[in-house]
Formats: C-alpha cells, sequence, structure tokens
C-alpha cells in the first residue's frame, strides 16, 4: 500500500494539471495522454545520456508545456475545437515522442541514477518517511499553483473558464489566458511523466494512453467529496483523490485483477463518481455541506455590513 501512496502522490501532479484545464478552463484536453509520455522520455533521454536526473525532470515540465502550446495554439490562432486540437496534438505526439526515444517503444533507467536515488540508497523508499518527503513535495506544487490561481493572471484564467464573454469585455484576451493554462497543465503533466518514469525505472511508449481518464477519476472522486468551495480545497481534494484512486487500483491488483483489466476500473471509477452524486444520500449529504458552509460564510459577515468581510476570490462553485 505505501507503493501505491507514492505514486498517487506522482500522479497527483498530473492530476492537478487536469484540474486546471478540466475545471479552471473548462476545456476539454486530450493532449495529456501523450504530453505525459514526453515528459518521460524527454527525462529519460537526458538521464541515459549522462545528465542530471534534476534537469531531465525540469526539462519534462519545459517539454510537456511545450505540447499544451501546440494545442493552445491549434485552438485559438487556428480556431480547432478544443477537443479536435488536443487530439491533433495527442496523435503528432505519438510519433515524436517515438523520436525523442531515439525509435525505442521502452527505455530502462534501472542502473541510471534518478531524482529518488538518494531515497532508495537510503532505504526511505517505500517508506512512511518516504511518502511524508513525496507528500512535501506534491504540496509544494500545490502552494504555487494555489498562489497563481490567485493572482490577476490566474483569476483572469478563473473568469475564462466561467465566462468568457465577461471578461473580454474587461480587456482580458482570453486566447491568451487558454494558452497560459494549456502550458502550466501540460507542464505539470509532463513533470508527473518525468517522476513516474525515474520511479518506476522505465519510460514506455504507451504510458500515458487513458491517462486522461486517470486525472479525471482523481478530480472527480476527490472533489465529490470535500467539494470546491475554494481554490484551496479543490486542489487539496484533487491529491487526495488521486491517492485514493491509486490505493483503489493497488487493492485491485492484490486481489488478483489482471493488470489488462486496469483500464476498465478506472472507466467504471469514473463512471461511479459521477453517478454517486446524483444518489439521494449524496444529494441530503451535499444539501447539509452546503448550508453548514453557508453559515460559515454568515459568521464573516461584518456587522451591519450585509456583504462577507473578505473575498478571497472565485472558489469555483458548480465548476
Amino acid at each position: 500500500m505505501i507503493a501505491g501512496i507514492e505514486l498517487g502522490l506522482i500522479y497527483a501532479v498530473m492530476a492537478l494539471g487536469v484540474y486546471l484545464t478540466f475545471r479552471v478552463l473548462d476545456f476539454p484536453d486530450l493532449t495529456v495522454d501523450q504530453s505525459f509520455t514526453t515528459g518521460a522520455a524527454t527525462a529519460a533521454m537526458i538521464i541515459l545520456g549522462g545528465g542530471s536526473p534534476w534537469l531531465g525532470t525540469i526539462a519534462g515540465f519545459f517539454a510537456g508545456a511545450l505540447a499544451g502550446l501546440i494545442t493552445g495554439l491549434l485552438h485559438t490562432k487556428a480556431h480547432i475545437n478544443g477537443l479536435l486540437a488536443g487530439i491533433l496534438t495527442m496523435t503528432a505526439l505519438y510519433s515524436i515522442n517515438l523520436r525523442v526515444m531515439d525509435g525505442k517503444a521502452n527505455l530502462a533507467l534501472l542502473r541510471e541514477d534518478t531524482v529518488f536515488t538518494p531515497l532508495r540508497d537510503a532505504g526511505l523508499q517505500g517508506s512512511v518517511v518516504g511518502v511524508l518527503l513525496l507528500l512535501a513535495g506534491v504540496l509544494l506544487v500545490k502552494v504555487v499553483l494555489d498562489w497563481f490561481l490567485y493572482t490577476d493572471a490566474g483569476l483572469a484564467m478563473q473568469a475564462t473558464g466561467d465566462n468568457p464573454d465577461m471578461i473580454r469585455s474587461f480587456g482580458v484576451n482570453t486566447d491568451n489566458q487558454k494558452i497560459l493554462g494549456l502550458c502550466l497543465s501540460n507542464g505539470m503533466v509532463g513533470l508527473s511523466g518525468a517522476l513516474v518514469a525515474q520511479y518506476q525505472g522505465f519510460a514506455d511508449i504507451g504510458m500515458g494512453i487513458g491517462l486522461i481518464v486517470v486525472g479525471l477519476a482523481s478530480v472527480i472522486l476527490g472533489q465529490g467529496i470535500f467539494g470546491t468551495r475554494t481554490v484551496v480545497i479543490a486542489t487539496a481534494a484533487v491529491i487526495f483523490g488521486s491517492v485514493l484512486y491509486r490505493l483503489v487500483i493497488t487493492a485491485a491488483l492484490q486481489l488478483g485483477l489482471n493488470p489488462s483489466d486496469m483500464k476498465l476500473i478506472s472507466a467504471v471509477l469514473v463512471v461511479i463518481a459521477l453517478v454517486l452524486p446524483q444518489l439521494t444520500f449524496f444529494k441530503r449529504w451535499n444539501a447539509r455541506r452546503k448550508d453548514r458552509e453557508a453559515r460559515k460564510v454568515q459568521t464573516d459577515v461584518e456587522p451591519g455590513a450585509g456583504t462577507p468581510a473578505t473575498v478571497g476570490g472565485r472558489t469555483g462553485e458548480g465548476r
């Protein structure tokens, strides 16, 4: 189970990227399925070439961001439907990733130094201490993302996903916001790919296939439990959802299910996460939660003011 938690935390970086496009920008980005592999392949080639694993990890982020940039330009400048733009980029990236990997479908990193080598040498990988160190790293990514979403650029990006016509009336270039969001999202996905490749000891051309379902499962599962009242809560929910998803997969494997069934299990988890909120029990539970949140907001209202004392930025309700 420890290994499942560690993988869940690493994949949480990818899930945060999916959250950025799926929830914040309201953009159906399928680039994720190959930008993940792009980050993994880039990091693996740099490490195999004798480069620093940290340099490879950073390069994985920028390689993923470049993939997001291509999707953004196809959508905003070439006026291609967002879903189709992601599919086109994803399709092209498969061939590009093969070229990055020097024509090989799999690159082994088992005998190479990676960012996890110090943990493995110290006997911390697969331990509680290792989990806490990974959690600290993921929380750092979360804090940076939370901070960004509360900046002027981040608030403009959130408004672009909520009401693009309104934010355009304030002089914001929504095309630039979409491009920036796609770059950041796929950059985090590429970063996650680079880390997963180093953690598992290999980069494979098919490791990102179907990953968008994993990201959506993490987002939907986590936010279905914790809600989305604020950005801080929403991103924390995504991390929890990623760990929960990976634990379910680990448990399924330990029960003897065939690894080839994992894609089916992922799809079923997403369906369950989408259907459960429609059940009477969950509707009542959500109603009670919203009622508690409303009472909490009322306690923050200044006497006689009629409005909350502080706003704290857009929270993302209903998204």
